[in-house]
């Protein structure tokens, strides 16, 4: 599988366990909050940038091959 799709399946994993339990209203599972939504997107987004990068430049260098 994609490395990109494992992660981000992985973070929508972990927001749908955390929303489950702040939907519970059990504490002690850890609630959803928004400081945890932006940096699940933050992160996310930063893998998304990198990985166009790191794809473009990796083909940039490829075509220059003989």
């Amino acid at each position: 599988m994609h490395e990109l799709y494992l992660m981000m399946r992985f973070m929508l994993d972990r927001i749908q366990c955390r929303a489950r339990a702040a939907l519970n209203g059990d504490p002690e599972c850890g609630a959803l909050t928004i400081e945890w939504i932006v940096i699940a997107v933050s992160v996310a987004l930063a893998a998304g940038i990198a990985y166009g990068l790191f794809k473009a430049s990796v083909q940039k260098e490829a075509n220059q091959l003989p």
